[in-house]
């Protein structure tokens, strides 16, 4: 009776530590490479390179050219593609880095005659003599300019670093808090950068964290934005429609007050806490499905959410709608799903790709192809 007595007092504690175990597991299980991507069947998802350290942005230098930003190592990594046409396949014939001794590199710029690097409070320029020249070399040999700096970092950072259609340059600039006034008007903040002086300015507060911005022709510049933590299903994530001057809301918003007033609302909402992140303006010649105003982007996933959520790429049809304000409405619907912790995403030139990067397990990039596609 006495060892009976000890595992029925065992038994509720048994069930109690394995539904612990099993809670811990469903957090964790959507950080790790343990899980099987999920996509319509007329798609296929590949590796397609490894030992990327921390992918943090994508950016096209030409078909076959690939620059990804290494968060974790500092760098900025030039991969080079072979197309093969006899499997279809994507080969990586160049893996290297190209410039390394950055802070935290979360956005990259590639201009006529320079680069600029948005990093870890400061804004890095490099010249170089043209795109028609070998100036891949001249840029790892060129002196480095810090066009911004001292720019407070905290919970977050900057981020993108964007060309508007008029030639002046967005910066992406994180909140050093989840809810705060900030010291320095130029966090939590899109800011307009003069790429030639350096001067620059705020171009839309009340911005907490944006981390990525495309600019859609007949809208114009789309932006994500995470929310605040903490607040229960407040608030939603955040596609917004860039306005000169206009603020955001945050940190002024509340549950019961989504959109103070005197603030602009979103033109697209995505699950509360999932971390819209990384944006690609789906190409007019693209195979991917959607319209002239489609948008992709990346949902990391987040830890403040009961269940977990995230961890996915959305496709988002902007139509005009009169009852938003700003004339256009975003529909969001998911394109890929169980993808670990997706960030930058970047349609290939031909517009028949889809690359992606995973920052986590030492950082990876994958590709998804329409598989009518393969043999184009």
């Amino acid at each position: 009776m006495a060892t009976q007595g000890k595992g029925q007092k065992l038994g509720p504690a048994l069930l109690i530590s394995t539904l612990i175990v099993m809670l811990l597991a469903s957090y964790i299980l959507p950080y790790t490479e343990f899980n099987e991507p999920t996509i319509d069947d007329n798609y296929t998802i590949k590796l397609v390179a490894e030992d990327l350290g921390g992918p943090s942005c994508l950016e096209w230098v030409n078909s076959s050219i690939l620059i990804i930003c290494d968060r974790d190592g500092g760098r900025l990594i030039s991969l080079e593609f072979d197309y093969n046409t006899t499997d279809w396949s994507w080969n990586v014939s160049q893996h290297s880095t190209w410039l390394d001794g950055f802070d935290r590199p979360h956005g990259v710029h590639i201009a006529a005659d320079f680069i600029m690097v948005s990093e870890a409070g400061r804004l890095t320029r490099i010249n170089h003599s043209g795109l028609d020249t070998d100036w891949m070399k001249e840029v790892k040999q060129n002196e480095r300019w810090a066009m911004i700096d001292g720019i407070s970092i905290g919970n977050h950072q900057p981020n993108a670093i964007n060309e508007l259609v008029n030639g002046t340059l967005v910066w992406h600039v994180g909140s050093t808090c989840n809810v705060c006034d900030q010291d320095d008007e130029r966090n939590a903040a899109l800011l307009w950068v003069n790429a030639s002086t350096g001067e620059h300015g705020v171009l839309a507060s009340g911005v907490r964290n944006s981390y990525d911005g495309v600019w859609v022709e007949g809208i114009g510049y789309l932006f994500s934005d995470n929310g605040r933590d903490w607040e229960g299903k407040h608030p939603l994530e955040e596609v917004n429609l860039l306005v000169a001057g206009a603020d955001y809301g945050w940190p002024e918003d509340d549950p019961d007050h989504p959109i103070p007033t005197g603030t602009i609302g979103p033109v697209a909402t995505w699950t509360a806490h999932s971390s819209l992140n990384g944006m690609t303006k789906r190409p007019m010649n693209s195979t991917f499905p959607g319209n002239e105003h489609t948008v992709y982007a990346t949902v990391f996933g987040s830890w403040n959410a009961v269940v977990p959520v995230g961890h996915e790429i959305v496709q988002i049809d902007f139509e005009e709608n009169s009852t938003n304000p700003q004339g256009w409405q975003g529909e969001v619907t998911t394109f890929a799903s169980n993808l670990t912790t997706p960030l930058p995403i970047a349609f290939h030139p031909s517009g028949n790709y889809l690359f992606y990067g995973i920052l986590t397990g030492g950082g990876t990039l994958h590709l998804i192809t329409a598989n009518d596609n393969l043999g184009n």
